[in-house]
Parts: structure tokens; C-alpha cells; sequence
């Protein structure tokens, strides 16, 4: 199964949105701490909608938790980062793969980025005056790439 994992969400309303993408697409999603938020945020759950109580939730305390368990074996992460040196068109996604993004407002944590460097990918822009996308559009971009031809 493919998983999408956050690490360090800050706002509630993409979480909700990310889960209720994971739903849609029979996706794991996987919340590594620390949080900007509760898991009872309203917000969160009405960004969700009723969809929330179907999400494949799985928590980490940490990034080194989060590796230890999974053991990630090479080819299998991907780092959504905006200057990942590859299109995240380019990989050819197994279907466990493990798509990873970082906060909205700091993107994934620098000794995650040093550790994996060879895994990150980047959504292309076309536009000079944007620096990012909004992570719940992100995630479902990437999604769908990574399921292509599988759904």
C-alpha cells in the first residue's frame, strides 16, 4: 500500500483534506510529531468531513521513530521538496512507495533532507511568483502520479 507521510503537519485543514485523499485513494497516511495541532481539532475533522473515522492513521513520536520502524529500503521514499533536484514525474513509484512531506511553512526537517538527498523530488512550476503549493494539493498531486496506471 502507498503511504503518504507528514512530518510536522502545522495546520489542521490540509491534514483533513490530505486524510480525506487517502480515503479516496486507499492510501495509509502517516503523521509524524511533532504537530501543530490536535487530532481533535475541528478543524481538522471538517476539513476530513465524515471521512476521518476511515483514514488508515498510523502516528510516529519522530523522524528516527518513524525510520526504525519502517526500515524504508532504497527506491521505496520519496521527499517532496520545491527544489528536489528530480520531477517527481520521473520515478517509477513501487506500490508500497512512501511519499514524505514536511511542514507547510518549513518543509521537511534539514537533517532528513542531508540523510536522504538521493530521494528528493519536486512538483515543476511554471510560474516565477510562487514558491510552493499548498500542501493538501501537493499530496494529491503526487498521489495520483504515484498511482499512476494502478488505479
Amino acid at each position: 500500500m502507498t503511504t503518504i507521510a507528514l512530518v510536522h503537519p502545522e495546520i489542521p485543514h490540509n491534514t483533513g483534506a490530505i486524510g480525506r485523499t487517502c480515503v479516496a485513494l486507499d492510501l495509509e497516511l502517516v503523521l509524524i510529531q511533532p504537530y501543530g495541532f490536535t487530532l481533535s481539532d475541528r478543524h481538522l475533522k471538517r476539513s476530513g468531513l465524515d471521512y476521518w473515522q476511515h483514514v488508515r492513521l498510523t502516528e510516529y513520536s519522530g523522524w528516527d521513530a518513524f525510520v526504525a520502524e519502517r526500515t524504508p529500503r532504497e527506491g521505496q521514499m520519496f521527499l517532496f521538496e520545491e527544489d528536489g533536484l528530480r520531477s517527481f514525474y520521473e520515478p517509477d513509484y513501487p506500490d508500497d512507495a512512501i511519499l514524505v512531506f514536511g511542514s507547510e511553512t518549513k518543509g521537511l526537517p534539514r537533517a532528513v533532507r542531508e540523510a536522504h538527498r538521493d530521494c528528493e523530488v519536486s512538483l515543476p512550476m511554471r510560474s516565477s511568483h510562487i514558491r510552493s503549493l499548498n500542501l493538501a494539493n501537493t499530496v494529491t498531486a503526487a498521489a495520483y502520479q504515484a498511482l499512476k496506471g494502478k488505479i
